[in-house]
């Protein structure tokens, strides 16, 4: 079977499990941290923060490590972003809509956490 990607490189199409009708899938705009991104219509949040590339999705308040999407099934809270100003919303059970609006969590600057 031959593998090409979407524009992102991040999508396999066609997908071993879903066949072609990934590349069938409407795409959407959501906008990340007020960069505009593509999202294929119908998948989680956090699928679509991955496949643009986007893993690191905030940092532990108390070490300063990096969160992003561990379970993928919405136990651990790892994933949580803030959406349409809503805070702490779990990415991996939030489909994407359009004009969705995501802000990542930041490092506070004079944090104990900073580089």
């Amino acid at each position: 079977m031959k593998v090409t990607y979407m524009s992102n490189r991040r999508r396999l199409i066609p997908h071993p499990e879903l066949n072609d009708a990934a590349a069938d899938r409407p795409t959407v705009t959501i906008t990340v941290d007020g960069r505009p991104l593509q999202a294929a219509a119908g998948q989680s949040l956090a699928a679509a923060l991955w496949a643009n590339g986007i893993i690191t999705l905030g940092y532990h308040s108390a070490t300063g490590l990096p969160r992003g999407v561990y379970c993928g099934i919405g136990h651990c809270y790892e994933c949580r972003v803030t959406v349409d100003g809503t805070p702490n919303v779990r990415s991996c059970l939030t489909p994407v809509r359009n004009g969705m609006c995501v802000t990542l969590e930041k490092i506070e600057s004079g944090s104990d956490h900073d580089d």
